[in-house]
């Protein structure tokens, strides 16, 4: 491949909508020393300026009490009270940081709740309440304790989504599309009656899904919305679902899941069958890589344009409101071991810098493998979602988008014709000259190197040319530890060690430099990228 980059190109600047936010995981994990260490981290090294959690309103933030009885005396059935002190404690850590919190309004409280069954190992609660009145109520009294304690200037330059993913019924949500649409406007008022300046939006959907009906909705009803919010992974293609799929409740999923009894069992046979020939001292992660084969998950046939082209449709639909894809990456497959992998790094780069200017901000899931939805693994590299392992080794993700964090802010627009199975980005700053070499594919990784011929028109020699690279001997810290043997419960020295062999180095880059063109190349592996810096 030959790349030129030519003197008096154009240039755009960049909105870098990635450092809008990011991902974590139920609230209460923002309480712990480790995770907001890590955050931190990640704000100062990244730049990104905001955090959405799951489960502000758990029961494990204490956000409302009964008190029915005190040391076995009757006191009352009916005596509740709301407290958010815990919720205060979370908000003045990430405000500590220099973040803000994008507030996702969920779980819901068990005073509250319809249905009172729980699900994940932080034992959220995904009804609708039994009285959206009494949800307003609670709300407001939220809001009120945010002015008290930060100010209504402050809190109105939060965020408010409502709910999480409730098209998914059964996993988030036990309720219908219509369901959620009146808990959505019953919601909003809420938080528009207590201050108008306050910014809500949703549907927090996956998969880009239920935009246009719920704009219909919005607009039939005149029902405030500020912005819309919706997610995409890789392997999540579509756009929408039937209506019939829609409008069903959560029952009568669960009854067309009984319908298929008989296939459940045969699966739960097999998965039985497996787990017999396991040891007993063997961990839950190598237990489930012998039952479900140990793939590497992030496999995918599908367009890798996916989110961009889904995001320029569903721009369409928001009609004018900003748009805000609050999860997204390449999978949403946990435990998987590409998830450790730089095949991670590039699709997020990649895509990063294509939606960069087609939504308002976007939100990487997530930061940290501190991660508690399923269960929180020992061994330090088990897939999971994070930038960063719970010991805060950071994985090639997170040094692909600390790439992104030091690119200058006008971005070179290239000529796209030249790009091949390596694809470039260039910026241009008052005293560097970038480009970004990504080499992505989700599903080929035994392709030879690709060679890519650079030509960098230039006013003046350079003063330096060096580079960072993300490669199968750089910025792999998953093989640095498979090659310790793969302990588990890491101790500091061997953290250290970890750190200290995949840390992101700059490394000196042959180059020649006649009549005012600098000439240089690099061999690119699958899933590679290479990020070159010239200092004027």
């Amino acid at each position: 491949m030959e790349l030129q980059i030519k003197k008096d190109l154009p240039t755009q600047k960049q909105a870098k909508s990635w450092q809008f936010c990011i991902g974590s995981c139920h609230a209460s994990t923002l309480l712990r020393a480790d995770a907001l260490r890590i955050l931190k981290r990640v704000h100062d090294e990244l730049g990104i300026r905001q955090v959405r959690f799951h489960g502000t309103f758990n029961d494990d933030m204490g956000t409302l009490c009964n008190f029915p009885a005190v040391f076995g005396l009757p006191v009352g059935e009916h005596i509740i009270e709301t407290n958010f002190y815990k919720i205060g404690v979370l908000y003045d850590n990430i405000l500590a940081l220099g973040m803000k919190p994008f507030v996702e309004l969920s779980f819901m409280p068990e005073l509250l709740a319809a249905d009172k069954t729980r699900s994940f190992i932080y034992n959220s609660i995904h009804s609708l309440p039994e009285s959206l009145e009494k949800w307003a109520a609670y709300i407001k009294s939220y809001l009120a304790y945010l002015f008290h304690r930060y100010g209504e200037e402050e809190v109105c330059s939060w965020f408010f989504e409502v709910w999480n993913e409730p098209d998914l019924a059964g996993t988030f949500f036990s309720g219908n599309r219509n369901g959620y649409m009146q808990f959505y406007e019953m919601t909003a008022r809420a938080i528009k009656e207590f201050c108008p300046r306050l910014r809500v939006g949703g549907p927090a959907t996956s998969a880009s899904r239920w935009i246009p009906e719920f704009m219909k909705y919005c607009e039939d009803h005149d029902v405030p919305v500020d912005f819309i919010s919706t997610h995409q992974y890789l392997g999540e293609p579509f756009l929408g679902i039937s209506e019939e799929t829609a409008q069903k409740t959560y029952e009568e999923l669960q009854a067309e899941k009984e319908a298929t009894a008989e296939a459940e069992k045969a699966r739960i046979a097999y998965i039985k069958k497996a787990m017999e020939t396991i040891p007993g001292d063997t961990s839950l992660l190598a237990a489930l890589h012998i039952v479900f084969g140990g793939k590497d998950g992030t496999e995918s046939d599908f367009d890798a344009n996916l989110l961009p082209d889904n995001a320029k449709v569903v721009k369409k639909q928001a009609k004018g409101l900003p748009v805000y894809y609050t999860e997204w990456s390449l999978s949403s497959s946990f435990g998987a071991r590409g998830q450790d992998m730089r095949k991670v790094a590039a699709y997020d780069v990649k895509t990063a810098l294509a939606i960069d200017h087609l939504v308002e901000g976007s939100s990487i899931w997530c930061y940290s493998d501190i991660f508690e939805e399923l269960h929180q693994f020992k061994e330090p590299f088990h897939g999971g979602y994070g930038l960063l392992t719970y010991t805060g080794i950071p994985k090639p993700a997170f040094y692909g988008m600390r790439m992104l964090a030091q690119s200058e802010q006008n971005r070179i627009l290239l000529d796209e014709t030249q790009f091949g199975e390596v694809e470039a980005a260039a910026f241009e700053g008052e005293h560097e000259k970038q480009i970004l070499l990504i080499r992505q594919n989700t599903h080929q990784l035994d392709l030879p190197p690709e060679v890519v011929r650079i030509s960098v028109e230039l006013e003046h020699a350079p003063k330096r040319v060096y580079l960072q690279r993300i490669d199968e001997d750089h910025c792999n810290p998953r093989r640095v530890w498979e090659e310790m043997g793969a302990p588990n419960d890491l101790n500091k020295s061997e953290v250290e060690a970890i750190l200290a062999a995949s840390d992101m180095v700059d490394e000196e880059i042959a180059y020649t430099y006649e009549n005012g063109v600098l000439e240089t190349q690099a061999a690119l592996g699958v899933n590679d990228l290479y990020f070159i810096r010239i200092e004027k």
